[in-house]
């Protein structure tokens, strides 16, 4: 998937919802609309860190450690919220970064890092909603490179965040707002005819 695609996969037909205890219901339709967080909630624990391990270029990695050690602190601490970190690790990390390594990284670390790191519970959940015939999508604050290769794999709708390219290269900036807190409900509201 493009860095600089808005991802929302939308299901295969129209559907009305209203939430009815933490699902969203159709209204004519047999079909449910199940929404899953990703990190820590599907994986055993926060993904975003492994990934940056993986794409961010070594030398990078040693300097952000030091320049944005005070920041990690403030955020361990509850000084600091964790968009602001995000952003500046995706600045100093990410910035400059060709396109073309970015997504071959977010493939890899799709079908390399994230099986390891899957709740059989949730997945089980997945799969019963799938088999019920319910409109499974996942909403992560978490990249569209690797959660798009994630998600097309296990037949699941995605709305996520995604950085900002220009000329093949990684801005160092999100598109658009990160995909968390209010932005969640936001997305999918704009996602799907709730």
């Amino acid at each position: 998937m493009s860095a600089n695609a808005v991802t929302a996969a939308r299901p295969s037909r129209s559907v009305t919802c209203k939430v009815w205890l933490g699902l969203l219901t159709t209204f004519g339709e047999v079909m449910d609309l199940a929404l899953f967080d990703f990190d820590g909630t599907i994986t055993t624990r926060e993904m975003l860190p492994d990934f940056f391990r993986s794409v961010v270029p070594t030398p990078r990695l040693i300097v952000g450690q030091v320049l944005l050690a005070p920041l990690i602190i403030g955020y361990k601490l509850g000084f600091v919220s964790g968009v602001k970190v995000r952003s500046a690790i995706v600045r100093l990390g990410l910035t400059g970064l060709c396109v073309k390594r970015y997504e071959a990284c977010g493939a890899k670390f799709a079908q390399h890092a994230l099986p390891r790191v899957l709740r059989t519970e949730m997945m089980d959940r997945i799969k019963w909603h799938q088999q019920r015939g319910d409109c499974v999508v996942v909403v992560s604050g978490a990249f569209d490179v690797y959660l798009s290769h994630w998600c097309q794999e296990h037949g699941v709708g995605l709305v996520c965040s995604s950085l900002e390219n220009r000329h093949g290269r990684l801005t160092g900036r999100y598109l658009g707002e990160q995909c968390v807190r209010t932005e969640k409900a936001l997305r999918v509201s704009a996602a799907y005819d709730l």
